[in-house]
């Protein structure tokens, strides 16, 4: 389905000024369905077609009523001979009622069109749509609801309503059926509805009576000042004891002049206590990671203690690498203890991972130079651990083994080589290149024919653990590369 913006430069031959008025129409109009129980459609001349001609811009439904559109009439085009009360209201560019049928179909419809005002221009029109026989009861709020959007109404025709581009109604603002306080120019209640009363009594203010102030009846009304002075909704949350109750103030006016306010109050202590019940799960979940990643840390600490202690070259270098994939193991949880999610930036992860490396070489007469290029972006947490135990190795290898070093026989001069980690996201994998400028892979070399502890864990975690692929190859140096899937493989059919 097209959008409002598509549909009007489409059709229309309206500009940005004028097609953000129509746009900020329909985000913040759920309000006017709901108190008109009626459907809304924004409709705007087809160009070309000197009024004769509409299209369908955006619809609402009520919440508070049936709908007389199950299905979305966004996108139709209405002409003179199927609606002349448009036609005739766009000419007028005054506000007229009358009846007509819905559109697409024979069912009789009390319709009211509504001229859409910016700047002083006619760009639209705001079409009522209700049923000629309602199926509620008329009564005292049906009374009440239908005088607030006729103030509306004329607000929308003299261009005062939608506000302003960032008085935007919010996702979570009450709704009409949360409840709604209705306002005269002093600011005394002049109705409020059944809902609206229950939140009262929730709060503990039990003396409802028309005619007093908000602050008279014990009810916080900062938002109701705000509003009254900038001319424009306020949003605010009240909290006593321990209930939560959302406030919205929307002003009205007429010529300039303020005829009332239309509160909408919304029980909003259950998502509270939920957001709150999730902060604190949040905060234990980090503070997990931030302890996993102090114990592996000690334990890091204490491999080497006991490594300073051993006297067989072979037992503290086994040591010192233990320690290392440790260490890297901890890199990863101190990132997720930084965020209470279990999904974590692998770049974050990546550089730490280098720079450990870089600060454990051990080559006065060979300079280590590491590159790291590409985003390989966010990974899960336990995908992110794995690959950093396996970077971690192929980094420290291509040091270990790229580059030898004879501390009896150093070279004439100091050289200079070079690791690059390239990393690269897209096709539902993730590919890293180890690549290196030493002396290459050993002729026959294989991985799986390999004895090394490293290689092996680092197979083991790739094929088994990531249901990625490994392949190692000389180019004037060596290549390794990882592909990885970011995606579950499918379950096998039976």
């Amino acid at each position: 389905m097209a959008t409002l913006g598509e549909l009007a430069l489409t059709h229309t031959t309206m500009d940005g000024e004028q097609l953000a008025h129509l746009q900020r129409l329909a985000l913040s109009w759920q309000l006017l369905a709901d108190l008109s129980f009626s459907d809304l459609l924004l409709v705007a001349p087809v160009s070309g077609e000197h009024g004769r001609r509409f299209v369908v811009l955006a619809q609402v439904r009520p919440t508070t009523g049936q709908t007389l559109y199950p299905v979305d009439m966004v996108g139709t085009v209405i002409d003179e001979v199927s609606r002349p009360l448009v036609t005739r209201a766009w000419r007028l560019d005054e506000i007229i009622e009358g009846d007509g049928t819905v559109l697409g179909g024979k069912e009789r419809v009390r319709l009211q069109c509504i001229p859409v005002q910016h700047r002083g221009e006619q760009i639209g029109l705001v079409i009522r749509e209700m049923a000629t026989t309602m199926g509620r009861r008329p009564g005292e709020l049906e009374r009440v609801y239908s005088e607030v959007f006729e103030r509306f109404a004329h607000m929308i025709a003299e261009g005062l309503f939608p506000f302003g581009q960032d008085e935007l109604e919010p996702e979570a603002s009450p709704r009409v059926g949360d409840g709604v306080i209705i306002l005269d120019r002093e600011a005394g209640i002049v109705f409020a509805s059944p809902n609206a009363v229950s939140l009262l009594h929730h709060l503990g203010i039990h003396a409802y009576t028309s005619g007093l102030s908000l602050a008279e009846i014990g009810f916080a009304e900062s938002a109701v000042e705000r509003a009254s002075r900038a001319g424009l909704p306020v949003l605010e949350e009240i909290e006593r004891s321990d209930i939560s109750i959302l406030v919205r103030a929307i002003p009205q006016s007429e010529q300039g002049r303020r005829t009332g306010l239309v509160v909408l109050m919304r029980d909003v202590t259950d998502l509270r206590r939920r957001d709150r019940l999730l902060m604190s799960k949040d905060a234990t979940i980090r503070e997990i990671h931030h302890r996993v990643k102090n114990n592996l840390q000690t334990i890091a600490a204490l491999l080497r203690l006991q490594g300073r202690r051993l006297e067989s070259r072979e037992a503290k270098q086994a040591i010192v690498e233990s320690e290392r994939r440790i260490r890297s193991i901890a890199i990863v949880h101190e990132t997720l203890s930084g965020d209470a999610g279990d999904v974590v930036d692998f770049g974050e992860i990546v550089r730490p991972l280098v720079r450990e490396v870089e600060d454990s070489v051990a080559m006065p007469d060979v300079k280590v130079h590491f590159e790291v290029e590409g985003d390989p972006g966010d990974l899960p947490g336990e995908k992110a651990t794995s690959l950093a135990v396996v970077l971690n190795e192929l980094i420290q290898n291509a040091v270990d083994h790229a580059f030898p070093y004879d501390e009896d026989h150093p070279p004439a001069r100091a050289l200079d080589a070079h690791v690059v980690v390239r990393l690269h996201r897209g096709g539902g994998e993730l590919r890293i290149e180890v690549i290196d400028d030493g002396v290459g892979l050993p002729a026959g070399f294989s991985i799986e024919a390999s004895g090394g502890l490293g290689l092996q864990i680092v197979r083991a975690l790739v094929t088994s653990e990531l249901g990625g692929t490994i392949d190692m190859r000389s180019s004037g140096g060596a290549t390794v590369e990882l592909r990885v899937p970011l995606e579950a493989p499918p379950p096998p059919q039976i």
